[in-house]
């Protein structure tokens, strides 16, 4: 019986001697690889097409040795890239043998070799050829021939005219074979200007001529011109083709000679859709000898009808273009021996006398129209029988003739184009020939425009258009659409017929700017257009918001109406914290009443009229609620010795308790009483007798708040004495004393007594402040009240009432306390209806009751009188009128009272300034000058003046509100001028606007002998904006042709003065690199070239003007490849800013580069002017684009974008915030993951990161493992600090292994490596922590904790906020706000230390100092805005895909999914020639000739080629739009700064947490929660043969139920399909790994994990029937314990309990460590670093593609797999190196830091003493703010694998899997690694 290592070896030997045989190649043959799979293919009657397959393997060429039978042998040497030879001399009726050679070096390889039987099996003796080798041929592959071809030997000349079919049909391909044609064919004559002539003339749809017959002197010319033949495309119009050559190139005009041969030759491949026997005729007769070629479709018998007899010469048929060659040589023998047989047939017709000829004279044109002129001519000598004029439009069009009779000598030329230059040439006609031509051209007028259009009686929705009628019209077309911010928008057409001058626009958006273009339509042509502009009124507001009937909890508010149309209003109000917002939506009313207010608080309004459109502009107003109200009307009665009962007046229903408080009035004991609020009295009992007591009432509302307090006194009855001789009388005291209507100057007091023995009472009363003199007044005994005046105001008074008895005695006195009111100031002054010339100001009454109120106002800015009113104490709003524009104004308001005036309120309003903005001047001639400005929307009419400083000339003229420029003339050379525009809105004008400028001097004489030097240019100075510049800037300049010498200039002027605005150029400041583009870029100078300004301004003076075509995205992408890289100076950190000038379209795509460009964080700024394309502009260049795209009419208008653009470009450049792309638009920021490296091209080179998948399978992110410490310098990273508000945003999850002690996400040290600024996770207490140091340099730190924080620790993907502003720092979570705390502001930090992900706060030595995690995105952006704006995408159960950009490597499942992308095809051939020919040399410089006087404007050019077809015509775009008005008032802004401390409030918060107690027995069982996310597997133990079955175990207990986990991701059947794929693989990849063991002869007791990238949980397969039992196997070797497994899913949370009493602080020390718990689940295996590159292999040969199969049949319909899209769950794909280097600080180790934890040696039982952590230099102790005790060395993962860790990936689509062998006591180990062939393998 075979033992197991027999079976095993039986099993495995042929396989490891087939890798062996596989690893060790025979070396039978040398070292040389030998080709493979020779083919042959019969190309023609003479060429047989050779090719083979490249070998596997290195060499350096071929040896091709081929012999045909009979014959002999030839060879010749093939590069190693050609892998084709095409023998030339094939004979069809001979064998050939082949042999192909590879070659290294002085060995070669075996020889490929193939024989090529001759078709017929006859074999003839031909003529042997010698081999050669010819560099250009239609396949571009190596040729053998020996056949020298055929070339015409005559002394006979001709003019030979080919025609060539240029139909779409050919296809460009095939059109290469017909140049090949053609240019075999004129390599066959004897081409000359005094020799044969050759022109050629391309059809399709319409002829054109590509050259005359005269064209060319030379044959090398005309091959040259047959090479860059184009193809024009289109339909196939043989026909007209045939008419058009006799008529254009068969002219002596044309280069046609007489008594020459004429020769033409018909290529066509087509039926002809026109009718071709006439043209031909007409050619024959006059006497062209026609051939015709048809090829492949051509009608043979259209080939008779039009070539000449016999026809068996003269016309050729092949069936493809292929062969065309193979009738080269018999065409040209026939043509050459027709143009001898022409050549002697003419000499025998010839006559020396020929009648006397001539052409036309004196061609003059007028009667000049826009449709028609006259040309007229002086008569040619001779006998001319008519003539022909012949006119075209100069840029080109079918051409049109008229003939008239020889007594003529003019004609009329009607039907033409418009503003049209047309050539024109008038033929003389005689009996046999026709003369050379009269040349001339013309230009037609333009076609009439509209005059007058105004645009009137705008309304929100509506306006109307008016314009002038104009004479001839067929109709009207208007466009009109809203001019909006973006440049998109809706344009709508409207055409009219002629009668119709008045049209009402309708459906308008309110409150918009539309553009109204009217055109004057001619039939199918349209004239100019004629622009205007006006806005639509706003939606309108409501007006006059009024407050009244203000309480402590309710208020009443009312407002004028809005005009009609309106549907109802939406109120909201807003406390001024604003904490809480309310609205409410009501019908078409005027008041509302607010309810549940807040007493004492200031509230903002704001209500918005709702239309059918939409909604108005909100009126703003505010108010402040009352105190709440103290009881009213408190009075005593019911008074005795002992006793006395209080009553009092309910103020508010909302009252729940009052607050009774008692006692004498001269001092005592105080006695409380609360009483209920629906109590309106109380009996004050046990008092003592004849005593004054006070009683104070207080009332407490619901929201727990209290009024003030009031009071009454009042004194108790004496006990009475009887004496027995007389009657007692009983003197008693005043009951109820009241003092009420207090005023400012007055107090009236009231009392109660029945008491006949009264004679009249005594009413004194003394002031407390002042000298407190006591006054008093006598009241009759029948009068109960009475008024105290005059008194001081805002003084608190006692006021006394004694009753005076008949006998002269007082009864008892009775004293109450009052005060007086106020001069109360107004307050809460708002300006509102700000105009022009008026402004609105309301204020807020004081409770002081008024006499009036006193305004005052006066100019601030600018002189002027202070003017003052006055009002009535009911108004507290005003309209001030009659007021100056622009000028900002005090204004005071005082109230008046009887006894003086309130404190003024003070503030200040500005009126709107009635004036234009922008206001330049352009086009200064020396007589003439031009200005504009951007207009101001509400104008109706602008003065514009202009007036020498000098003599005082002055000229104005007066313009529409629409205008926007002006033009002066007849003005003095050298001069100054100032310009003055006054603009007026109806009968209101504004100051003047003005600005000065300085006309030219006359030109004069240039000096004969220039300077030999220019003086040396002056620095400009820096300009503000630039001086903190410090950026990469390259400037990237169109240099072609349409540019030209002059505007060049300009453009070098206008760099020269933008980079005079810098500050600092060099490393340390702005560099500046120049590149000029055409057809290709040139880099005028790099980033680093130059270190000063000096040596850049001189540089730029250098820059030579190129020339050529406009290739933009060509230019741009090489700025990106060569001026942004290291080597070309590009620097780390800083912004880098790409400025494009250019004056046309691009003739290759730019968007595709300006978006990779804008995505990668560069800042592009687009230039355009002349004839560029906006919309490639706003494609080109950075979001937004008002910002970043600038636009100008021709380069002498520069000037008035360069300070704006300087502006732009140094603001951008400023390094404190760079710009990077975040959700389309330009944002300031830092992408810190690029800063770290943490992008695909880079982060292979930083020690200790792993690509992974994301949130998503497209999104990636990166594993940083344990003890990665991935860091840099702070000063590449934040070079000038932090910014003073920021966002910090991070998409990041925990792992199973990440440690539970706390660990900073991102934090910054300084050079002493002592924490700045941070933000830590802490794992134990699942919290967040910020930290810093504020601006006093005390360190802050703010946590977050609770509910909404642990979702951090639940181990998935999160959104994660931290918003730091001066004030507070704001957490939001999963795009929802957690919490925000107050904060100090931030001091800045320093720039001399560095910056780190996941360092530890507690290191416990070098080998421990970061936490592992996975972080998706990073990014700390400028604004504390971001958060709100971020819609998290990112996230699965967040993502909204309207709302969302598509995610990476995205495909969709729609009916339009595109297949994967086709074969590439064979190159195209060369495009369209262009326009224009080469430059010229430069002529001589002749002599300035003297000025000539200013003649009128020409008239208007040619239009331009035609554009894309649209829906109608696109009218330039307009002038920037002025700024709008000032908006109203807007809600109230975010909470500010909080307040100082506040008065003590009635209960504190709870305590903070005490320490954790004891820990308590453990609990009940609780319900089974549902089942955990399963973790990855691990390493599992060795693996011993399988053993047998055993019994069901008992069920484990169930576990605690979590909490409740987060929403999870939807599944869809595609990623159902995935999980079965990555199941499927890894049972594969597990049994490749036993493989994998035994060829690596590893004792089968050794483990091999196998790590899968995890993929998403899937729904649970159906459970299989179980296998046969396996053998017993030996038992295997304990394995390794894993990591414990990821967490389960938490329950949901169970309901509270009652709460119980508060426990004591609990006191005690930790307990000793509790048992070892059970194993765990297998634990996660972490990805292993980057490995080292391995040595790149040889360089293959590239493949040459090989020809296109048949189409095969249609495949099944198939379905889409979204999963199945290219993303990252494909392995860890090693990436070049990019440009990054990876930063390593002193303290790093030289090893990899992600391996450490696997290469402890020394285990945890030896790590008793820990390192000292570079890091760590203690942190302040409020940084602990809550810390557990450090948990155990190795605790959470931390344990160390006792061996090294090798990794090797095994990649399978769509699946990755890592083994990891663990090599224990062995130095090396021979690894075979076993490769997938093509055919998938092993």
């Amino acid at each position: 019986m075979l033992s197991v290592g027999q079976i095993r070896w039986w099993l495995w030997g042929p396989l490891v001697l087939l890798a062996l045989a596989s690893h060790f190649p025979s070396q039978a043959q040398g070292q040389v690889p030998a080709p493979r799979r020779l083919r042959f293919k019969v190309l023609g009657s003479n060429k047989l097409h050779v090719s083979w397959k490249e070998p596997k393997g290195n060499f350096d060429s071929y040896r091709f040795r081929y012999t045909s039978i009979p014959g002999q042998q030839r060879e010749i040497s093939v590069p190693k890239t050609d892998t084709k030879v095409v023998i030339t001399d094939y004979n069809p009726t001979k064998d050939y043998v082949v042999h192909v050679i590879a070659v290294s070096g002085s060995q070669q390889s075996r020889p490929l070799q193939g024989r090529h039987k001759a078709e017929n099996g006859d074999s003839d003796g031909g003529e042997e050829t010698q081999p050669q080798r010819l560099k250009e041929s239609p396949e571009d592959v190596n040729e053998i021939s020996g056949v020298d071809p055929f070339v015409c030997h005559t002394q006979a000349i001709a003019d030979i005219v080919i025609l060539v079919d240029g139909s779409w049909s050919i296809g460009r391909i095939n059109f290469r074979l017909v140049r090949m044609f053609l240019e075999n064919l004129v390599n066959a004559f004897d081409v000359g200007i005094d020799k044969t002539r050759i022109g050629l003339a391309q059809y399709s749809g319409d002829p054109r001529i590509e050259w005359h017959l005269n064209a060319f002197t030379t044959k090398d010319a005309v091959i040259d011109a047959v090479k860059n033949l184009p193809y024009k495309g289109g339909n196939t119009l043989t026909g007209l083709a045939l008419t058009y050559i006799l008529e254009n190139s068969f002219k002596s005009e044309s280069g046609s000679r007489s008594g020459i041969p004429k020769i033409g030759i018909l290529i066509t491949d087509g039926k002809s859709q026109d009718d071709v026997i006439p043209s031909a005729e007409n050619l024959r007769e006059a006497g062209v000898e026609l051939f015709a070629i048809g090829v492949k479709n051509a009608d043979e018998n259209e080939l008779y009808s039009i070539a000449s007899e016999p026809d068996d010469t003269h016309v050729y048929n092949v069936a493809d273009f292929s062969i065309m060659s193979s009738i080269v040589e018999g065409l040209t023998r026939i043509v050459c021996e027709q143009v001898e047989q022409q050549d002697k047939d003419i000499k025998l017709r010839y006559t020396p006398e020929e009648p006397e000829t001539g052409a036309p004279y004196d061609l003059v044109i007028s009667e000049v129209t826009a449709r028609s002129f006259r040309v007229t001519w002086s008569h040619a000598p001779g006998n001319v029988e008519k003539y022909r004029v012949v006119y075209y439009p100069a840029q080109g069009g079918k051409p049109e003739e008229a003939v008239v009779d020889s007594s003529e000598s003019s004609v009329v030329l009607q039907h033409l184009s418009s503003q049209t230059e047309y050539q024109v040439a008038v033929f003389a006609v005689y009996v046999s020939e026709a003369s050379e031509a009269l040349r001339g051209s013309e230009t037609t007028l333009a076609l009439p425009t509209v005059t007058g259009v105004q645009l009137f009686d705008a309304t929100h929705s509506t306006m109307t258009a008016r314009w002038d009628s104009v004479a001839g019209v067929s109709g009207y077309m208007l466009l009109y659409a809203p001019l909006t911010g973006d440049g998109v928008s809706e344009e709508k057409e409207m055409k009219v017929s002629e009668a119709i001058t008045e049209l009402e626009l309708e459906g308008l958006i309110p409150d918009t700017e539309y553009t109204v273009t009217v055109y004057a339509m001619y039939g199918e042509e349209a004239s100019d257009p004629v622009t205007n502009q006006e806005s639509t009124l706003p939606l309108s507001p409501p007006r006059n918001l009024q407050f009244s009937d203000i309480t402590h909890n309710s208020a009443h508010i009312s407002w004028d109406p809005a005009p009609k149309g309106v549907k109802g209003y939406r109120i909201v109000w807003v406390k001024t914290d604003g904490l809480l917002t309310e609205e409410v939506e009501v019908g078409p009313v005027t008041s509302y009443d607010l309810s549940e207010l807040t007493s004492l608080m200031e509230y903002s309004v704001a209500i918005f009229a709702q239309y059918d459109e939409g909604q108005s502009e909100p009126l703003n107003d505010g108010f402040t609620t009352t105190p709440v109200p103290g009881p009213l009307n408190l009075h005593s009665s019911d008074v005795t010795t002992d006793s006395f009962r209080v009553s009092w007046d309910h103020s508010a229903n909302d009252i729940v308790l009052y607050k009774l408080s008692w006692a004498p009035f001269i001092g005592g004991d105080t006695k409380e009483a609360v009483v209920s609020g629906t109590d309106n009295s109380y009996l004050l009992t046990e008092l003592s007798p004849s005593t004054e007591y006070e009683a104070m009432l207080t009332a407490i509302f619901q929201d727990e708040s209290e009024s003030d307090t009031i009071s009454v006194i009042e004194t108790t009855l004496a006990r009475t004495t009887t004496v027995a001789t007389t009657t007692p009388v009983a003197h008693q005291g005043v009951r109820n004393l009241q003092l009420s209507e207090e005023t400012t100057h007055s107090i009236e007091a009231s009392w109660e007594l029945d008491d006949p023995h009264v004679e009249n009472y005594r009413v004194s009363y003394a002031g407390f402040r002042g000298d407190h003199t006591e006054e008093s007044v006598l009241v009759p005994a029948g009068q109960r009240r009475t008024v105290l005046q005059p008194l001081l105001s805002d003084t608190q008074y006692k006021v006394t009432v004694t009753p005076v008895y008949i006998d002269g005695q007082d009864g008892i006195s009775v004293s109450a306390l009052g005060a007086t009111l106020p001069l109360a100031s107004p307050s809460n002054l708002r300006v509102s209806e700000e105009w022009y010339n008026r402004f609105r100001i309301t204020w807020d009454k004081p409770q002081s009751p008024t006499m009036g109120y006193r305004i005052v106002y006066q100019p601030i800015s600018v002189s002027g009188p202070a003017l003052e009113t006055v009002v009535g104490e009911e108004v507290n709003t005003m309209l001030i009128l009659n007021l100056l524009s622009g000028t900002e104004y005090g204004v005071q308001v005082t109230a008046s009272y009887p006894r003086g005036q309130s404190e003024p309120l003070i503030g200040s309003a500005k009126t709107l300034f009635l004036g234009v903005s922008g206001l330049s001047t352009y086009q200064v001639r020396p007589n003439s000058m031009c200005v504009q400005w951007q207009p101001l929307l509400q104008a109706t009419l602008y003065r514009v003046a202009i007036q020498s400083t000098l003599n005082g000339q002055r000229q104005e003229v007066s313009l529409g509100g629409g205008a926007s420029r002006q033009c002066f003339y007849d003005l003095t050379p050298s001069s100054q001028y100032q310009l003055s525009i006054h603009t007026r809105i109806q009968e209101m004008e504004g100051p003047a606007v003005s600005t000065t400028d300085m006309t030219l001097p006359e030109p004069t004489q240039a000096p004969t002998d220039p300077p030999a030097t220019d003086p040396p240019p002056t620095i400009p100075p820096a300009k503000e904006v630039c001086k903190e510049a410090k950026a990469d800037l390259v400037f990237l300049v169109d240099g072609s042709w349409s540019i030209g010498d002059d505007n060049f200039l300009k453009i070098t002027r206008f760099l020269y003065s933008t980079m005079g605005s810098l500050d600092v150029i060099g490393p340390d400041g702005t560099q500046v690199a120049i590149a000029q583009f055409s057809d290709d870029a040139r880099t005028e100078f790099q980033l680093s070239s130059h270190g000063n300004k000096e040596a850049l301004l001189e540089a730029i003076q250098r820059i030579r003007y190129k020339g050529g075509n406009t290739k933009t995205g060509r230019a741009i992408k090489h700025v990106k490849e060569s001026i942004f890289t290291p080597e070309g100076g590009a620097r780390r950190g800083v912004p880098k800013v790409l400025v494009v000038l250019t004056d046309g379209r691009s003739q290759d795509d730019v968007n595709k580069v300006s978006k990779e460009m804008q995505m990668e964080g560069y800042i592009i700024f687009a230039i355009g002017f002349a004839d560029a394309d906006y919309g490639e502009l706003v494609n080109i260049a950075s979001k937004p684009s008002d910002r970043h795209v600038f636009f100008v009419d021709d380069l002498d208008a520069v000037k008035k974008i360069e300070e704006q653009l300087i502006t732009f470009v140094c603001e951008a450049a400023t390094a404190t915030c760079p710009s990077v792309l975040m959700s389309g638009n330009t944002m300031a920021g830092f992408r810190m993951m690029e800063m770290f490296g943490l992008v695909e091209k880079e982060y292979s080179t930083v020690p200790g990161v792993s690509l992974e998948p994301g949130s998503f399978n497209s999104f990636p992110c990166y594993r940083l493992h344990r003890d990665a410490l991935v860091s840099q310098p702070t000063k590449y990273v934040h070079p000038e600090g932090l910014p003073s508000d920021y966002t910090i945003s991070m998409m990041l999850r925990l792992l199973p292994e990440t440690p539970q002690e706390p660990f900073a996400l991102w934090e910054i040290l300084n050079k002493d490596n002592e924490p700045l600024v941070g933000l830590i996770l802490d794992n134990s207490g699942k919290t967040l922590t910020f930290f810093n140091y504020d601006y006093k340099g005390d360190f802050q730190t703010i946590t977050f904790e609770g509910a909404e924080i642990k979702k951090i620790f639940h181990g998935s993907f999160h959104k994660l906020h931290v918003a730091i502003s001066k004030t507070s720092a704001k957490v939001v979570l999963d795009c929802s706000v957690v919490g925000e705390k107050a904060i100090s502001a931030a001091g800045n930090i320093t720039i001399d230390g560095v910056e780190i992900l996941g360092r530890m706060v507690r290191s416990r030595g070098r080998r421990d100092n970061s936490a592992p995690f996975q972080l998706q995105m990073f990014d700390i952006m400028c604004s504390t805005s971001w958060a709100s704006r971020d819609k998290c995408c990112e996230l699965p159960a967040l993502r909204v895909e309207e709302q969302c950009p598509p995610m990476p490597h995205a495909c969709t499942c729609s009916q339009d999914s595109k297949g994967p992308p086709g074969p590439t095809g064979p190159p195209g051939g060369p495009g369209i020639r262009g326009a224009r020919g080469d430059r010229g040399e430069p002529g001589v410089t002749g002599p300035q000739g003297p000025v000539g006087e200013s003649g009128p404007p020409g008239p208007q050019g040619p239009p331009g080629p035609q554009g894309p077809s649209g829906l109608s015509i696109q009218g330039p775009p307009g002038a920037m739009g002025e700024k709008g008005e000032r908006g109203e008032i807007g809600l109230p802004g975010p909470m500010g700064v909080p307040g100082g401390t506040g008065s003590p409030g009635r209960d504190g918060p709870p305590g903070v947490r005490g320490l954790p107690g004891k820990n308590g027995p453990q609990g009940q069982q609780g319900p089974s929660g549902p089942i955990g996310t399963p973790g990855a597997p691990g390493a599992p133990g060795p693996g011993g043969p399988a053993g047998q079955q055993g019994d069901q175990g008992v069920p484990g207990p169930a576990g605690t139920k979590g909490d409740k986990g987060e929403r999870g991701d939807v599944q869809s059947q595609a990623i159902v399909r995935s999980i079965a794929r990555q199941v499927c693989e890894q049972l594969i990849q597990s049994h490749l790994s036993r493989y994998n063991s035994i060829l690596n002869q590893i004792p089968s007791q050794q483990a091999v994990s196998i790590r899968t990238v995890p993929g998403p949980p899937g729904e649970p397969g159906r459970r299989g029937t179980p296998g046969p039992q396996g053998e017993q196997g030996t038992p295997g070797r304990p394995g390794f314990p894993g990591t414990n497994g990821q967490s389960g899913r938490p329950g949901e949370r169970g309901l509270p309990g009652e709460k119980g009493e508060r426990g004591n602080q609990g006191v005690g020390t930790q307990g000793p460590r509790g048992p070892p718990g059970p194993p765990g689940l297998p634990g996660e295996g972490r990805t292993g670093s980057q490995g080292p590159p391995g040595r790149p292999g040889n360089q293959g040969t590239p493949g040459r593609p090989g020809t296109s199969g048949s189409t095969g049949p249609a495949g099944p319909a198939g379905y889409c797999d979204q999963n199945s899209c290219l993303g990252y769950n494909v392995g860890v794909q090693p990436l070049p190196h990019g440009g990054y280097q990876p930063y390593n600080p002193p303290y790093n180790q030289p090893h990899n830091p992600a391996a450490v934890a696997y290469n402890n040696d020394q285990g945890d039982e030896e790590e008793d003493e820990e390192e000292e952590d570079p890091y760590y230099r203690g942190y302040p102790p409020q940084y602990y703010p809550r810390q557990p005790p450090p948990l155990p060395y190795g605790h959470h993962g931390y344990h160390s694998s006792p061996g090294h860790s090798e990794d090797v990936e095994l990649r399978s689509p769509g699946v990755a899997r890592r083994f990891s062998r663990d090599v224990i006591g062995r130095e090396s180990s021979d690894v075979i690694v076993m490769e997938e062939s093509e055919e998938g393998g092993v």
